[in-house]
């Protein structure tokens, strides 16, 4: 899986994105986000508002049970106002 960090995520955990394999028992986006939140440090503290945190998997928006697969693009980003 190709996981891309946006904005403030990308600040905090420092990085732009990276390649990671997901455990078999990761199903959905849900399972993603809890899943590097448990890698602990700067992903705990990226991810701990889950509402601060928005989901694309594709480039399409998700949310917690859109599924996710080893061949997906996922992105993390905090939440986008226009104005």
């Amino acid at each position: 899986m190709r996981l891309l960090y946006f904005a403030s995520v990308r600040q905090t955990i420092g990085l732009a994105g990276e390649d990671v394999t997901l455990p078999g028992d990761i199903v959905d986006a849900g399972g993603l986000v809890d899943w590097l939140k448990g890698r602990g440090g700067v992903y705990a503290e990226a991810l701990a508002q889950p509402g601060h945190v928005r989901i694309a998997v594709n480039q399409t928006y998700g949310h917690a049970g859109t599924p996710v697969t080893d061949d997906d693009e996922v992105a993390l980003f905090p939440p986008v106002t226009g104005g």
